[in-house]
């Protein structure tokens, strides 16, 4: 490329690598082109800037983030509206596309040197190069920019494309585990551990700590477990992160999980895929009173299917109260969300005593846990309120157990309970390498599935294997190897009709209520639901083995 010329590709892929569109934007500046024009001598990239006056404040670090990839750097002037235009230009330059987040192109490969260039200062010690001080922790952390502070140091950067990286890989959770001779990181998706890369001991230790400032948490204590929130901006979008470290054996763990704030896409029809369980659901989520139970274990999608039917209720002629521990999703309307707080006090159950005397139509509590929680619960519903909540439990039949374990009498049950929706999450098939072939003969008897019927089976490539199709450039795009991409829920429904209340009463056993459900009802279980998943060829028979399958 010419001294004097420059795309808006170009312009973009310099920013990504070395700055990011929102700090160019809140700072005036874009880089245009490397000078190529002086063979063996050290490449220059040329820098327009709008302001020669903030030159003094804001050469350093660009030539400092320059000289560490091999570059010198020459600054030109340019007008505010041609570096406005510029970077309008290289924003429509999509590397890389989400379905709620678009953001640069940060790879494996870029963290990996980023921790890298922790590591080469052979200097045991280590500082952070940012401010910890009480004005600092007073400024409203979601007004902070990640592109800003990876600007300020190597473990910043590092830290930064961690999350970066995580974020744009639709990671829900990330694991920072101190080993022996080091620290490893591993991810979470599509509800499945991955190894996402390994580093020495040194950097491992910086990027916690860094990790733990970013969250407010104390960096000097190591010894006992701390929760925090990091809240950040990057480029526009809006990055959440639930922090919780406990100490080890050999050193600190710290968890990280990715709270997708994006409530937009929450809809009842895209996630209930079967229509009868959508309308069953819908009908007892429509009753003036009584308690709707969302039930699975952790990470199964209890808040995402809440929160959707919350917003479907929200028409603005009723009063809708939330207690959540976190908010995950900022439900926007007429719903008013409360966070949890023990150690003011405010838990489910003061809240929920408080949401009493504050004329509710609508109340969800985020989990109920404890028979004070179960009893308040019961009581909102009995006096003509309508009350979601979770429950940790296996099935919808023994979330009926779980509340008579905590003490909740079997006529309140009966009275209150209008039905409960067991759920899990299943990983869906690829649509870029998903193979299509007849069931076998095993499956088929097993699942009640006509022999010979058409069946997806994911390629799933083992380490190696991708690293092989890597190189030969035959990788899945949409997936890298993975054989599954996004997630499809299986649900259970259990409507407490007559049938099932004279069954409670009875104390009939979990398994026999769930048989009645089954042959009396037509209740649909979690297999049953994952078999019609796997006929629809949006999930595996192996899916549905490893996720909803019991015995």
């Amino acid at each position: 490329m010419s001294n004097n010329q420059y795309t808006a590709t170009s312009v973009r892929k310099l920013v990504d690598k070395f700055f990011s569109l929102q700090w160019c934007r809140d700072n005036l500046v874009v880089p245009l082109y490397e000078e190529t024009s002086l063979p063996m001598s050290q490449g220059i990239i040329k820098i327009a800037i709008a302001n020669y006056s903030y030159l003094g404040t804001i050469a350093s670090p660009i030539k400092e983030r320059l000289s560490q990839s091999g570059f010198k750097c020459e600054f030109v002037e340019r007008s505010q509206e041609e570096i406005q235009e510029i970077l309008d230009l290289a924003s429509e330059e999509r590397f890389i596309s989400g379905e709620s987040i678009e953001i640069s192109q940060f790879d494996e490969d870029a963290v990996l040197e980023a921790i890298k260039e922790t590591s080469d200062n052979s200097d045991d010690s280590f500082s952070f190069e940012f401010d910890d001080d009480d004005e600092t922790a007073n400024i409203e952390e979601d007004s902070l920019d990640l592109a800003s502070e990876m600007m300020e140091s190597k473990i910043q950067k590092a830290a930064g494309m961690v999350l970066i990286n995580s974020r744009k890989n639709d990671v829900s959770d990330i694991h920072i585990e101190p080993r022996e001779d080091g620290y490893k990181i591993r991810v979470r998706k599509d509800g499945v551990m991955q190894k996402f890369m390994s580093m020495s001991k040194k950097p491992g230790i910086q990027l916690v700590a860094c990790l733990k400032n970013m969250a407010q948490m104390d960096i000097a204590e190591r010894r006992a477990s701390q929760d925090g929130k990091i809240l950040r901006k990057f480029e526009g979008n809006r990055f959440e992160f639930r922090c919780s470290t406990v100490p080890g054996k050999h050193g600190e763990k710290m968890v990280l999980r990715i709270l997708n704030s994006d409530a937009s896409a929450l809809n009842l029809d895209t996630l209930i895929h079967i229509e009868s369980v959508r309308k069953d659901f819908r009908k007892i989520m429509n009753a003036t009173n009584g308690i709707v139970i969302v039930s699975g274990p952790t990470g199964s999608g209890k808040s995402t299917t809440l929160a959707a039917a919350l917003r479907e209720k929200d028409t603005g002629d009723s009063n809708i109260v939330t207690a959540e521990d976190p908010i995950e999703y900022d439900m926007g309307g007429d719903i008013n969300q409360v966070q949890v707080n023990r150690a003011k006090g405010q838990t489910f159950a003061m809240i929920l005593r408080t949401f009493l005397r504050q004329d509710p139509d609508v109340i969800l509590i985020g989990e109920t846990r404890d028979p004070e929680t179960a009893e308040s619960s019961m009581d909102a519903a009995e006096t003509g309120h309508l009350v979601f909540t979770t429950l940790h439990a296996n099935s919808s039949t023994s979330s009926l157990t779980r509340l008579l374990d905590m003490e909740v009498p079997k006529y309140k049950l009966n009275a209150s309970v209008r039905g409960v929706l067991a759920q899990r999450l299943l990983r869906k098939i690829c649509t870029g390498c998903g193979i299509k072939r007849p069931i076998s003969e095993n499956e088929a008897i097993e699942f009640g599935i006509p022999k010979n019927t058409p069946i997806m089976y994911a390629n799933s490539l083992t380490a190696e294997e991708k690293l092989n199709r890597k190189k030969e450039n035959t990788l899945c795009p949409k997936c890298q190897g993975a054989g599954y991409k996004g997630r499809v829920g299986a649900y259970e429904l259990l409507l407490i009709d007559r049938n099932i209340q004279n069954a409670i009463s009875k104390g009939l056993t979990d398994r026999e209520i769930e048989n009645l459900a089954v042959n009396e009802n037509s209740m649909l279980t979690l297999t049953q639901y994952g078999v019609e998943l796997v006929k629809d060829n949006l999930t595996t028979i192996s899916e549905v083995i490893r996720v909803c399958k019991s015995d």
